[in-house]
């Protein structure tokens, strides 16, 4: 599911700096534990 995710947001995250790029992983991370735990 985050492997979808990434992808999706991949082309957008290529446009941010590094460091709002890691951040917005982090979110998605911390988002799909929530969702699948």
């Amino acid at each position: 599911m985050a492997m979808i995710v990434r992808g999706f947001i991949e082309p957008i995250a290529r446009e941010l700096p590094m460091e709002y790029a890691l951040e917005l992983n982090r979110l998605i991370e911390l988002q799909m534990e929530g969702a699948v735990g």
